[in-house]
């Protein structure tokens, strides 16, 4: 069984909960609050050099970070990763485009305006510059959404998982989402897929995970 490492509140970790409880995957989490630098202990730079959460363990000994990677592996054969390579690249091109235009501008603001005490004022300098880039992003992917109900492959990819996690909590780090109907539409349809879960929502500890699988 997956252990997986991460911290509730994080847009990236939630990425990789939210794909695990979609396939109805069972998984042993285990909380790391990067705010107390539980990240930064010798035993889990030790894990994961980066320091960083999402840290999923798929084997003794064998750690995957990078909540992207992460998703690849843990959606492989199922129809969240799509098969035909045109359809795997599109799915590609709009991770790394999370990974360069969302998660930068609106998952740095959501990670200093919602999380850090204080972090409004430590990142006035910053804000202006993360608030423009941020509803650029979302220009490009309400564009997308007007004429596309998912982001690849014309169904649930984990290209959407990935934009979702932080995309959901944009409007509570300053962004409005009400000039997006077609972002609004799309992230309600998300929360409609069978299995979702929210960022808030804890797996269930149980005795015998294979009654998961099974169930």
């Amino acid at each position: 069984m997956y252990k997986l490492y991460s911290m509730q509140r994080s847009g990236n970790s939630y990425k990789v909960r939210l794909a695990l409880a979609l396939l109805n995957a069972p998984y042993h989490a285990i909380e790391v609050d990067i705010l107390r630098g539980e990240s930064r202990t010798p035993d889990f730079l030790a894990k994961n050099p980066s320091g960083q959460v999402p840290l999923l363990e798929v084997g003794e000994g064998r750690f995957l970070a990078e909540s992207n990677a992460i998703l690849w592996y843990v959606a492989g054969g199922t129809p969240l990763a799509p098969e035909s390579r045109i359809e795997r690249a599109e799915a590609l091109q709009w991770m790394f485009f999370e990974q360069h235009a969302i998660e930068p501008n609106i998952g740095a603001a959501y990670f200093w305006l919602s999380l850090v005490k204080g972090g409004r004022d430590l990142q006035t300098h910053a804000l202006e510059d993360w608030m423009e880039r941020g509803y650029a992003a979302l220009q490009v992917m309400e564009n997308h959404l007007k004429h596309h109900i998912y982001f690849a492959a014309n169904q649930l990819t984990v290209a959407d998982i990935a934009l979702y996690g932080y995309t959901h909590v944009a409007d509570r780090c300053d962004f409005d989402l009400e000039p997006f109907p077609a972002i609004r539409s799309w992230l309600r349809r998300m929360q409609e897929t069978p299995g979702f879960v929210t960022m808030d929502w804890k797996a269930v500890e149980i005795d015998d995970p294979a009654s998961i699988a099974a169930g």
